[in-house]
């Protein structure tokens, strides 16, 4: 069950601005965003309703602004990695569903920011950046997450090459953020059923298509406006397809490089969110005469806590700033990050929790809410396991 988010048992700290990784700009926004995220309290009972209301208050407070370039009503000249990082981290210290609701939105438009035209840029992007559109983005398959080459979803064509000329979408995605509430999807499916990877192409799909059925939620373990999209004869103009025919698997991967790190940033921010709510209590537990905080059992557990939280930091951080400074092609830092960042975040939660005693297990505390919530994110955008073989296969190719 989810409630009204309680409030933070003090601000987070932000010396980790401090650090390299993040120049003034990055700072003005922390400045910002830190006490408009402390002030917000929305009702998180109903995920779907709560989710549409993240949405607003994001787009109302200009932080979406973050999630398209300038040029579409954005915040900056373009997506800017770090800047990600400090708005998910933040959010998801707060609420991991605010979290969610922005990260959806850079997500879900993130392949029409990289290789839309300018009429669909122009068309969803500064909606998206307003809180006007709901974006989503549709890749998983019951049988194709991890394998995105067993996609099985088909866009057939009669004549793909001419501007007037339409295609017909059959199949299903599943596990589809803000799915049934969303106002467009970027779809991948196949357009070259025997081509593989090679054969798939990216479409944006209007909520309100004939032949597009959205209404299957999906229930989880944190509420999430999840959903199974259904295509049954889901005609689409040629205009609808998102970059090159056939370029879609290397859409979706440059869509998902980018925003891998702010997985890892959203894990963080948890995880410190934990680690405080931890402190906090284990200075307020009274037993056997003195505080939880003065056994040295806590204290080391809490110091392990705090070295789990600052190195998926680093690494999280390292990643962003290597991709903002036009360094090489960062797949492996950022599998690196959002591997250390979900994995110790998953540690430092269940360790505060522990700390807590029989109130870690109550329903609507902090530490419970944040015990399943930060589950998905070891899955999502990329298992544990496909981001170590993703640096096992870089550390192979040098």
């Amino acid at each position: 069950m989810h409630v009204a988010t309680p409030p933070a048992p003090h601000p987070p700290s932000t010396a980790h601005l401090a650090l390299p990784f993040f120049d003034d700009a990055h700072r003005t926004l922390a400045e910002g965003l830190v006490p408009w995220a402390a002030a917000q309290e929305v009702d998180e009972a109903d995920d779907r309703a709560a989710c549409r209301e993240w949405v607003r208050r994001l787009g109302a407070g200009g932080w979406l602004r973050y999630c398209v370039p300038a040029a579409h009503g954005g915040a900056l000249p373009a997506l800017d990695s770090r800047a990600l990082v400090l708005l998910r981290e933040t959010l998801a210290y707060h609420s991991p569903l605010a979290d969610f609701a922005f990260a959806m939105q850079g997500l879900g438009s993130g392949a029409i920011t990289l290789a839309g035209n300018p009429a669909q840029q122009a068309h969803y992007l500064r909606g998206v950046a307003r809180g006007e559109l709901i974006a989503a983005f549709a890749l998983s398959e019951p049988e194709a997450g991890s394998d995105v080459g067993a996609m099985q979803t088909i866009a057939s064509s009669a004549d793909p090459a001419s501007a007037a000329g339409t295609f017909c979408l059959n199949g299903n995605k599943t596990w589809i953020s803000n799915g049934g509430i969303a106002d467009f999807y970027c779809v991948f499916a196949k357009t070259d059923p025997a081509g593989g990877t090679r054969g798939i192409s990216a479409f944006i799909i209007d909520a309100n298509t004939p032949g597009l059925d959205a209404s299957r939620h999906i229930h989880v373990m944190a509420p999430h406006p999840l959903a199974t999209l259904q295509f049954t004869d889901c005609t689409v103009p040629a205009r609808a397809l998102l970059g090159e025919l056939h370029g879609g698997f290397k859409l979706a991967m440059r869509t998902l490089d980018i925003f891998r790190a702010s997985v890892a940033a959203a894990a963080l921010g948890m995880a410190r969110r934990a680690l405080a709510e931890a402190v906090h209590h284990a200075r307020q537990r009274r037993m056997f005469g003195q505080t939880l905080a003065d056994f040295q059992l806590t204290q080391a557990k809490l110091g392990e806590m705090a070295a789990l939280v600052d190195s998926a930091a680093l690494l999280t951080y390292r990643a962003a700033w290597l991709r903002d400074t036009g360094q090489a092609r960062v797949t492996a830092e950022a599998a690196m990050a959002k591997m250390t960042a979900t994995e110790n975040a998953q540690r430092v939660i269940d360790m505060a929790l522990q700390l807590h005693g029989g109130r870690g297990v109550e329903v609507g505390s902090k530490v419970e809410s944040l015990y399943r919530d930060i589950r998905s994110l070891r899955i999502y955008e990329g298992a544990t396991e496909v981001q170590q073989l993703i640096i096992g296969k870089s550390l192979l190719q040098e």
